[in-house]
Order: C-alpha cells, then structure tokens, then sequence
C-alpha cells in the first residue's frame, strides 16, 4: 500500500497508467503542481513506459500495470486508458491498495462504476472521476453564484461539445472494442455540466446517427422533476460553438467556446448591465484537478467534495440511459 501522504512532509508521488496523449497532459501539468512529483510510469509493455519516461524525465518505467500498482514509492496513480480499460486498470490499483484519479468517462456504464467506487470505499481508498471541469476555478465559481440565487431558480441548461475530424478511420473514437464515440468522450461534459447545476433527470430523451458501432452525432433532452430542462449535444463529425448557458428565473449565465475548461463567463441579470467573471488560469490544464486530489490525500479524505463519488455514479446511470435509447451497445454488452 501507498504511504501515507503527510500535509506538508513531502511531494505527492504520482504513478501514470498508460502512455496516450492524456497521459502526457497530465505529466506536463504536474510540473506547475507544487509539491507533485512524477515518480513512475506503466504500460502494458516496457517500449511504450521507457518512451514516456524519457520523454518526461521520470526514473522508473514499468512494463505492466501490475509493476506500476505494486511500486511502493508511489502515492496516487493516474489512470489514463481507453475507456474500455478504465475498470480493470482501476480495480488493479485498488485492489494493490493505490488511490486512483481515472479519466473520464469513469467506466463503460454505471454497474462497472459502482463495483469500482464500493471497493475503493470497502478498502478506504480515495478515487476521483477525472472530471476537471468541476475543479476549474471559474465553473466552481458559476456554481457558488447559482447557489446564492444570482438568477434564481434554474430552469434551462443548453450546452454542446462537437469536433470535426476528420478522425483517422483507426482513431480510438471510431471504435466500439474502446468504448468509441461522441457521447461517452465528448458528450460526458455538457451531461456533467447539467448534472451540477440540476442532479440527475427524471427523464431522458434521446436521438443519434449510429456509424461503425459508434454514436457520431448525439442530442439529449433531459427533464427534471423540478420542470427545468436541459438541451445538450455532442458529436464527432460537426464543429459545434461549444458554448454553455444556464438560464434562471431571474437571469443566466453564458460560457464562450470552451465551457468545459473556461477562462471566463458572462452573467446576465434583470436591470444590471452585463457582468463578466474571469478565473486566475491555469484554464486549460490539470493543475486544478491534480491540487485537488493532493489535498485530499493530505487531508486523509477518500472522496474529494468536488467531485463526489455519487455525482459520478448518477452522470454514468444518465449516459446509460442514453446509450439505451440510442441503441447503442458495446462489444460484450
């Protein structure tokens, strides 16, 4: 088992699962986390964890991910798959009694999350959905206005996050085996982004154009038992605004393109002339969400209250109920 991480005794050792491009955000960021340290690398074969690591000066390389979950000088590990391999990755770090901070989406679907959160939660062992959005200081920012009644009572969430490849036909998003497509990798955001502001709905609408056993352009309407709605979009193949907006009783609130890591909103207000709120930055990076796991392992907290174990759980019942009525399954499913 990892040792225990003292307040201020000494860094954060970090241990990185898997070597993608994810992996490489999050090993770059740690450098402006005061007190982080990339201490071990693990791949499922040595070239690809020797690569990684000479490319971000870490001293160890492991060539499995049972090496890497067994290294004793490591105090958290980041796993950073496909999303099909995100629930045995995690299992194996908890089972070898590592805290984990695992990509989104959490898992393929909300029965294979809540395996994973109840034994972290039997072996008392803190576990984070990667969701950075929740940790950026602006959306925490938004959510704390909203909170104290700056536009009243919610009553619409309008969101959407779209690309426009063109993919490479052996891109990880147009394969089913890896869990592919937008609603899983892209539409996980304006999902989370309605789940902070109004829970889990009471009802979910939802449509998409299936290709190649994958979702490439996906709409949902989500309803509440409070009469709020929320209108989200995600897709692989159009270049949406990827903008947000919370509209309130008494006003709402506008993110530009990038709602999902923003440097600033607008909130708009009956009688008040347009206000902008802008966060201190980094927007686009990890260190907000890597500050947040090294705090709760100092504090000894096994959920951190930004992202709660529970929020993660009710997002994933949400996207199973859209992949259940867009037919959308996956390989073994």
């Amino acid at each position: 088992m990892a040792a225990e991480v003292g307040q201020a005794a000494r860094p954060v050792r970090w241990g990185i699962l898997a070597t993608g491009g994810i992996a490489g955000k999050l090993a770059a960021d740690l450098a402006d986390v005061p007190d982080a340290e990339v201490v071990a690398v693990g791949s499922r074969a040595p070239g690809p964890a020797e690569g990684f690591a000479k490319r971000f000066g870490i001293a160890r390389a492991h060539g499995s991910w049972a090496e890497l979950a067994a290294d004793p000088d490591v105090d958290v590990i980041y796993v950073a798959t496909p999303h099909n391999a995100h629930y045995a990755a995690v299992r194996l770090c908890l089972e070898t009694g590592k805290p984990v901070l695992c990509e989104k989406p959490f898992t393929l679907s909300e029965a294979e999350a809540k395996s994973l959160v109840d034994l972290a939660r039997e072996r008392g062992l803190f576990l984070m959905e990667a969701m950075w959005m929740y940790c950026n200081p602006v959306i925490r920012r938004m959510a704390e206005l909203v909170r104290d009644g700056a536009i009243g009572e919610v009553l619409a969430v309008h969101a959407d996050f779209g690309i426009n490849g063109p993919l490479d036909p052996g891109h990880r998003l147009l394969d089913p085996e890896l869990g592919g497509g937008a609603l899983l990798d892209l539409g996980v955001y304006p999902v989370s982004f309605a789940h902070l502001l109004l829970g889990e709905p009471e009802a979910v609408a939802a449509w998409a154009r299936l290709r190649g056993g994958v979702d490439d352009n996906t709409g949902m309407l989500l309803g509440y038992a409070s009469g709020a709605v929320a209108a989200l979009t995600c897709s692989l193949v159009a270049d949406t605004a990827q903008t947000a907006a919370v509209t309130g009783a008494t006003g709402r609130i506008e993110f530009p393109r990038g709602f999902f890591y923003p440097e600033r909103f607008v909130l708009h207000r009956e009688g008040r002339a347009p206000e902008e709120f802008a966060g201190p930055g980094p927007a686009g990076s990890f260190v907000h969400q890597a500050a947040e796991v090294m705090r709760c392992l100092r504090a000894g907290e096994t959920e951190s209250p930004l992202v709660p174990l529970d929020g993660s759980l009710a997002v994933m019942r949400t996207l199973d109920t859209v992949r259940d009525r867009i037919g959308l399954r996956y390989p073994g499913e």
